[in-house]
């Protein structure tokens, strides 16, 4: 089985480099963020003849989050409980015994604004959601675009970013406390080359330079850790033409 997570930054620009990448990477479920489309717009058909079933949640211009997988997803959830927000940022759903939820963790814009709050409080209730999602199923996968690079080993650059958003104290400590609700971030199960990462800025030559963050990540239960085979970054969309400034994250897991 594999899983994997990419924020395509419009689905309506990009759709096309999605089925191209699903026609080369047979994933049995793809996480998508910022897909940028209201849920009218989107191109179940398409998805349907590449062989994916689709899950769907957007709003026009900003944010919006889908599921793609082989089969049908049930007990589907799309908002956080008991937070009032219309923001499309979850997408959870039960594919056979496995449950997945497919996050966009708000950006934050910067320290100390009213945006780096909400976030701040967005990942709280998160966390309580997850401890009643890992009470209720024994394998979970938790993927998406978090915002925060866990490590230093994951910014470029750690000291020009210690403290500012995605690599602020307040957020990785967030990150860490999902973490220790019994989660692991599979990618760092296994050795890596060093400076891999997931996004980089589109200004001042950001991915040419390789001056990246890996803010995208797959968490697992142990149930599902224990069987993860291999996880890595496909770093090849991100150098196609007007390509999103996220890359897909991927990982394999072996059938019980």
């Amino acid at each position: 089985m594999k899983i994997a997570t990419w924020n395509v930054n419009s689905l309506r620009v990009r759709l096309s480099q999605v089925l191209d990448w699903l026609a080369e990477n047979p994933v049995d479920i793809l996480g998508l963020q910022e897909t940028k489309l209201p849920d009218e717009g989107f191109p179940v058909d398409e998805f349907a003849e590449a062989g994916y079933l689709s899950l769907y949640s957007g709003q026009r211009t900003y944010n919006g989050v889908a599921l793609l997988a082989r089969g049908h997803g049930q007990d589907v959830v799309t908002e956080l409980p008991g937070l009032n927000d219309p923001q499309r940022r979850v997408m959870a759903a039960t594919y056979g015994d496995l449950r997945v939820l497919n996050l966009y963790v708000p950006n934050g814009q910067s320290v100390g604004s009213e945006k780096y709050e909400y976030k701040l409080a967005w990942l709280n209730t998160l966390h309580g959601f997850l401890k009643e999602e890992l009470q209720r199923h024994d394998k979970l996968a938790v993927f998406g675009d978090f915002n925060i690079a866990p490590e230093p080993e994951d910014v470029h650059d750690p000291d020009a970013w210690e403290g500012r958003v995605l690599f602020s104290e307040p957020e990785r400590t967030a990150l860490k406390r999902l973490l220790e609700l019994g989660l692991t971030d599979v990618f760092r199960k296994f050795d890596q080359a060093e400076k891999t990462y997931s996004w980089w800025d589109y200004r001042m030559l950001g991915f040419q330079r390789n001056r990246g963050l890996r803010i995208d990540l797959i968490l697992t239960t142990d149930a599902l850790t224990k069987r993860c085979v291999t996880s890595s970054i496909d770093k090849t969309p991100r150098k196609w033409k007007r390509p999103s400034d996220h890359a897909p994250v991927i990982a394999e897991f072996d059938e019980p």
